[in-house]
């Protein structure tokens, strides 16, 4: 099956970072240019308390002209890309594979690959669509989440955790880092407390994020 390849002009933030892809294939349908884009990162073995920050910060986005990109990942991301539909916002998934049925990673997720699409979603990847993942590909991919977004939520990260390759990158790119603080004594808070501490924005409520996104809130529904 062909996809269509696209332009970063699609992406305009994309075209900022030093290692730009030429080219995207995209599969279903990006958002109005106007939109806003919020990275939601975090751990693949997510607690239950991270999936219940995802559920209230992003469920509280809705109506607003926000897009939902994540990786398709167990733990965080599907919750993101769950979330997101549930609450009519549009999302994107950014596998660490290609977009192809054949090769979607991973394979548990090809049920909500599929829903993304079917709500009016995309899945978008800078390899060819029949890529399958290897461990260099995922950090390859983190750059482009990070790169095409206005801002990086993290919720939930262990120490020497992959998700904090992305809030790394979204900082290099001079992106704001969301951060949402953790209970102190689980191993999945202790890579998000180490932005906290370099200065990463805490976030507490959907309203944080709202205002490092520069929305008003009293304009807005």
């Amino acid at each position: 099956m062909s996809f269509p390849i696209r332009t970063i002009e699609c992406l305009p933030l994309l075209k900022e970072i030093p290692d730009p892809p030429e080219t995207v294939y995209v599969r279903g349908k990006l958002p109005d240019a106007d939109t806003t884009y919020l990275s939601v990162v975090g751990s693949r073995n997510c607690t239950p308390y991270g999936m219940k920050v995802v559920d209230n910060l992003i469920s509280s986005l809705s109506g607003h002209n926000i897009c939902i990109v994540s990786g398709l990942a167990l733990g965080i991301d599907a919750c993101a890309h769950r979330v997101a539909l549930e609450a009519g916002l549009h999302t994107i998934a950014v596998p660490g594979s290609g977009i192809d049925d054949s090769v979607l990673y991973p394979k548990t997720n090809q049920g909500l690959a599929k829903e993304i699409l079917e709500s009016g979603g995309a899945l978008l990847s800078e390899f060819e669509p029949t890529f399958r993942a290897t461990k260099w590909s995922f950090p390859k991919r983190n750059r482009i989440m990070a790169g095409m977004s206005h801002a990086v939520l993290l919720i939930e990260a262990a120490e020497k955790s992959g998700t904090l390759i992305t809030a790394r990158m979204a900082a290099d790119y001079n992106r704001d880092v969301l951060v949402v603080p953790g209970d102190i004594f689980s191993p999945q808070s202790h890579g998000t407390h180490q932005f906290l501490k370099l200065g990463a924005i805490p976030v507490t409520s959907a309203e944080d994020i709202l205002d490092a996104l520069s929305f008003d809130r009293k304009t807005n529904p």
